[in-house]
């Protein structure tokens, strides 16, 4: 501030004349001016330079210099200018005199490019952030200009940062501005771009995610005001509309798109769906037609439920969502698209679940869930999430949910675990006895190297007592249980010496096509015997590759380690586990078990039997 008692001070005793044209500011960080409201926050030893105050010289000065006509001079303006425009003294100084208005211009004009432009975007930006001029001020043609610097498929990385910026602050700060916005500027026209810029180098990817990830605020920003536009009742083109799309209420379908949210928006996803993927429309509509009334899924209530879930998972109309998820940004109509994977999911889990209209809010909790789980794991593309959605059935939802029961804190205290460790070795037992009993009713095999148009087939089985395996050859594939006295061939299981799978195979190491096959890799088991005798295996199926390594392992006193016996120990475990504390359900367990109590002193209530 000018003419202030510091200053005056500091120039009485360096005897210099007119205090009111200098002012002190901070020799180091961001230089900020000293005011009679700042002097109180001045710590010792905190160094101070006398400069000239930006009242009379330094705002008037910068301006004439940013106007010259000398390239180099007016470089060096705006580099100052960007540094001093942080200061709230200066920049009020400066929007006084129009130096906000001739920044706009300059950026209008175009003919500003590299690091000029730069320091340029830099002033304007922090002089707009003190918050002395509104946004809506702003012209349609600095917009542009501003949009046209991102939407260029080559430009500097500092020029689209600030640019980014400028957009960002532009919606975070006038509503009117939103639908400007996305007319310049669309994820199309970034794409292509934005990757280019990111691929391969780790300091400008560190830079340019927290853009990315405004840019997606943005984004879902642009849909809130379809999602909080009730439609009118009265409008008959929307409802007829709706009625073609299966509205839920036939007398007047609008109806159904008067809550908010969701609003307009459920309407724009069901038309876009039957518009783009009116195969997929039509069979999901067909499909609910050709079931039970009672397993009827509502199409036009799941698509309306559906995005409102969405809007509220992905945050729309927020400052702030909970994460960034770059397959928003490798489609043009990311937000639809998205849609229509999760309507074919709902539609799918609705199938699984066997649900009615009852349970219409089970169906969407769990497909909620699997949204969710499935977002949590950042597919990179639309397609990466339809193939996580797929996995995660409703059988896997409710897998999925057992075993984090399972590992919740009350699992895990010692007296749990203690249980689990005497309940295991049961539950082993009893599927080795399953194993072994699978082993004793057998299963067919085909035959290797066999090129004839006609399958040969073999068949295997253990003796009820567990001391041989039979086996034989096989006109054709069994319907039922082989009987001992059709399989001619037997081997002592006393003589089995090893179970090879895999590449270890004498089977597989055979120059052959089959080596080549990894589904017959994977599938692949051998039995050596003595003497130096081996017996060839080719399970049909991953879940009989793992019933006979399971029963042979068994057979050899070996621990069962199959992908399967792992699968069915954590199911039995959490079955018996549950059961045993069914009576203990809301009761916290110690940790410890209590305290002995003391002896007492005498013994006088026990009865004496002699």
């Amino acid at each position: 501030m000018k003419g202030s008692r510091c200053e005056c001070c500091v120039c009485c005793r360096w005897s210099l004349s007119g205090s009111e044209q200098f002012a002190l500011r901070y020799a180091d960080g961001p230089q900020l001016y000293i005011t009679e409201q700042s002097r109180g926050e001045i710590k010792n030893g905190t160094i101070l330079r006398l400069a000239i105050s930006p009242v009379s010289l330094t705002a008037r000065q910068l301006l004439e210099r940013i106007q010259s006509h000398g390239i180099d001079a007016r470089l060096e303006a705006l580099k100052e200018l960007a540094k001093l425009s942080a200061d709230p003294t200066f920049a009020a100084e400066f929007i006084n005199m129009e130096g906000l208005a001739t920044l706009a211009r300059l950026v209008e004009s175009g003919t500003h490019f590299g690091e000029m432009l730069a320091f340029t975007l830099t002033a304007f930006l922090e002089l707009m952030d003190h918050g002395i001029v509104s946004w809506d001020l702003i012209s349609v043609s600095f917009i542009k200009q501003i949009s046209g610097y991102v939407n260029q498929p080559m430009v500097d990385v500092s020029i689209l940062q600030r640019s980014l910026a400028i957009l960002e602050s532009m919606v975070l700060n006038s509503h009117s501005l939103y639908q400007r916005v996305a007319q310049e500027t669309t994820v199309a026209q970034l794409i292509a771009h934005l990757q280019h810029i990111i691929r391969g180098n780790r300091p400008v990817k560190a830079e340019m995610a927290h853009q990315l990830y405004v840019l997606q605020v943005l984004t879902f920003n642009l849909l809130e005001e379809r999602m909080m536009t009730k439609m009118d009742p009265n409008d008959q083109s929307c409802a007829d509309m709706c009625i073609v799309i299966c509205s839920q209420n036939p007398v007047n379908p609008a109806m159904d798109f008067t809550q908010t949210p969701p609003g307009m928006l459920a309407l724009d996803n069901m038309l876009y769906l039957a518009k783009v993927h009116q195969d997929t429309y039509i069979r999901i509509v067909l499909e609910n037609c050709s079931r039970e009334d009672k397993h009827e899924c509502p199409f036009g209530r799941s698509a309306i439920e559906l995005t409102r879930m969405l809007c509220d998972i992905l945050q729309v109309g927020e400052l702030r969502c909970n994460d960034f998820h770059p397959m928003f940004f490798t489609h043009e109509r990311a937000w639809e698209e998205f849609f229509c994977v999760c309507i074919q999911l709902l539609n799918k889990t609705w199938k699984e679940m066997r649900a009615t209209a009852e349970d219409f809010n089970k169906v969407m909790t769990v497909v909620r869930e699997q949204i969710t789980r499935a977002l949590a794991m950042k597919p990179p593309s639309l397609e990466q999430l339809r193939v996580k959605l797929r996995s995660l059935s409703y059988s896997e939802i409710l897998r999925l949910r057992q075993s984090e029961r399972m590992s919740q804190d009350d699992f895990q205290s010692p007296p749990i675990i203690e249980l689990r460790e005497r309940i295991q070795p049961e539950i082993l037992e009893l599927i080795k006895q399953q194993r072994l009993n699978r082993l004793c009713e057998g299963s067919c095999f085909r035959k290797l190297g066999n090129r004839r148009r006609q399958e040969k087939f073999w068949f295997c089985r253990l003796s009820l007592n567990h001391k041989v395996l039979h086996y034989g050859d096989l006109d054709e594939s069994p319907q039922g249980e082989v009987p001992f006295e059709l399989l001619t061939d037997k081997i002592p299981v006393s003589d089995i010496k090893a179970v090879l799978t895999g590449k270890d195979c004498p089977h597989m190491k055979e120059k052959s096509a089959l080596k080549q096959n990894k589904e017959v890799l994977e599938l692949a088991f051998s039995v050596l015997y003595d003497p130096d005798e081996v017996l060839n295996f080719v399970a049909p199926n991953k879940y009989e590759y793992c019933i006979w390594t399971d029963g042979l392992s068994a057979l050899l006193g070996k621990e069962l380690g199959s992908d399967l016996t792992r699968s069915d120990l954590d199911t039995l475990m959490s079955m018996e586990m549950k059961l045993r504390l069914l009576d203990l359900e809301n009761i916290t367990i110690p940790e410890a078990p209590p305290p002995v109590p003391k002896e007492p002193s005498t013994y006088n209530f026990t009865y004496n039997y002699g």
